[in-house]
């Protein structure tokens, strides 16, 4: 699928690879939405293979990250100038960031990952629905964007999240088996 250029394809290429995950771990037993993943990080690129230990995991990073757009977005709405990542964090070192978050929910069950995620899900689509498309895919639109469209960070914080999301958890899947 190609990367959303328009409000439409957004929303649609969003709703599509959440209801693909949401498929994908109604497919799991109970045992193996609950499991620990076993990556062979040797062959694996990239720090999340090692930084994720769970599905769990996995949706809490979802979740977060909707949370960083929500309150992003609504901060500078209200002439809060706000960066993206939380405070103390850029793109060279955002890594420490999700470590940092997936370490917050440690103690969260899968149940309520798998609740925060669908509950954030909805409000990052209301939101994205908020915004005309040239407010989505306008450079410009919003100074707080930088170079950027808004559009992007919607895109950036579902489908193409939920995206990484589906390899990651159907390679577990396939360990399972």
């Amino acid at each position: 699928m190609a990367r959303p250029t328009t409000k439409t394809d957004l929303i649609a290429a969003a709703d599509e690879t959440y209801h693909k995950l949401m498929k994908l771990l109604d497919s799991l037993s109970q045992e193996e939405r609950t499991g620990n993943f076993s990556f062979d990080l040797v062959k694996e690129k990239g720090a999340h293979w090692g930084r994720d230990k769970n599905i769990r995991d996995v949706l809490v990073h979802l979740y977060e990250w909707h949370q960083l757009l929500l309150h992003w977005v609504e901060a500078n709405r209200q002439g809060k100038q706000q960066n993206f990542l939380l405070e103390g964090y850029n793109w060279r070192n955002y890594g420490d960031m999700n470590i940092e978050l997936r370490d917050k929910h440690q103690q969260t069950s899968y149940e309520t990952a798998l609740a925060l995620f669908s509950e954030s899900h909805e409000q990052v689509m209301a939101l994205a629905g908020s915004f005309s498309n040239e407010e989505l895919f306008s450079k410009g639109a919003f100074p707080w964007t930088g170079g950027s469209t808004l559009g992007s960070y919607f895109v950036s914080s579902t489908s193409s999240h939920y995206e990484w999301a589906l390899k990651k958890i159907r390679k577990y899947k396939k360990m399972c088996q």
